[in-house]
């Protein structure tokens, strides 16, 4: 059965603002402080990742307003408030405040009057403060919201962390995924997660990691549940990594065609991503290991513009442009001249 993604996971509906400071606070490590209706952070939704700067609807303009979304009041906005008077202000923050606004983060240490905080009281909207520049929070905040909103899938397989290189490998069942894995880790690579893998598509890249449940442990079929943590040590393991080939090992089929020189390269659609896919027949004697390793090495050569396929085929070429030039080509030694060291 060849390799397919299953479903994909449908994305959050939406996050409660409180979630998301105390997220921001613990695990992003930004400096966040309430000013105003904190209480209020448990009920109100955040429902989309994109952000949204009212400069616009400050200003009177209210027609396109996506109130729905994250408000950020930077210095413009500040400063636009700051030359109005007092009752300006208090109707162009009127003219945000009177939809259902999630939340509103005051950026780069910007402060509101009192009587404008207390619009923001009287309409349940809580605001929060930063000292982060407003472009470096709103790139911050924007991943993060691009993940909480992510789109996902669960693939069956082990995922492993070889020489840098995300390697899903992939089978069916009990064709010894996990002792590839496995044999992989004890030479010193790292695992992401086995038979359950979590995929994330996030900036346009799959990013996987191993389910709650399940992280760092493994079952070796005919022995059990191992620990690979307690086993290996930390270094064996990654919670996260991104996935950059997968490996599909199959049972040997004379009659189905195999891959030898590399030029035609499968690929797996996973959420909409082209991933470069491998089919490895499994034959007595073959060493997946080092093949995977091989396997991620080869990739590495690719990415810094070396094709080892193209590189012998361009070779081959060049051999029969010289042929048809009235040369007899005839096997040659790699080398011209054995330097003495005739053992």
């Amino acid at each position: 059965m060849p390799f397919s993604p299953q479903e994909p996971i449908p994305r959050k509906e939406k996050i409660t603002v409180e979630y998301l400071v105390d997220k921001l606070r613990e695990r992003v490590n930004i400096k966040i402080e309430s000013c105003v209706a904190q209480n209020c952070s448990g009920d109100r939704h955040v429902v989309e990742a994109d952000l949204h700067r009212p400069g616009l609807a400050l200003a009177g303009y209210i027609e396109l307003f996506t109130h729905q979304r994250i408000q950020i009041i930077g210095n413009t906005e500040t400063q636009f408030l700051d030359h109005m008077g007092e009752d300006k202000q208090k109707e162009a923050f009127r003219n945000i405040t009177q939809f259902e606004l999630p939340v509103i983060f005051l950026t780069d240490n910007n402060k509101l009057p009192e009587y404008l905080l207390t619009i923001a009281k009287e309409a349940g909207i809580p605001i929060y403060s930063t000292p982060l520049e407003t472009t470096r929070f709103m790139y911050v905040l924007r991943d993060f919201m691009e993940d909480q909103f992510a789109i996902q899938t669960m693939v069956h397989g082990s995922m492993v962390d070889v020489y840098g290189i995300g390697i899903l490998v992939a089978g069916k069942s009990g064709i010894g995924k996990s002792e590839v894995a496995l044999d992989l880790v004890e030479r010193g690579h790292r695992l992401v997660a086995d038979d359950v893998v979590m995929l994330t598509k996030k900036n346009n890249v799959l990013m996987s990691s191993a389910t709650e449940m399940s992280k760092h442990f493994m079952e070796i079929r005919g022995l059990g549940i191992v620990d690979v943590m307690s086993m290996f040590g930390i270094r064996s393991i990654r919670y996260q990594k991104r996935m950059e080939v997968v490996l599909e090992l199959t049972l040997w089929d004379e009659t189905r065609d195999v891959e030898r020189t590399g030029l035609n390269n499968d690929s797996v659609n996973i959420l909409g991503l082209d991933i470069p896919l491998i089919h490895l027949p499994i034959t007595p004697g073959k060493n997946i290991t080092v093949i995977a390793e091989v396997i991620a090495m080869n990739y590495l050569l690719k990415h810094y513009g070396y094709d080892p396929a193209k590189a012998f085929q361009e070779r081959i070429k060049s051999s029969i442009g010289v042929k048809t030039k009235g040369r007899e080509m005839t096997p040659r030694r790699a080398i011209e001249y054995f330097e003495g060291d005739i053992e």
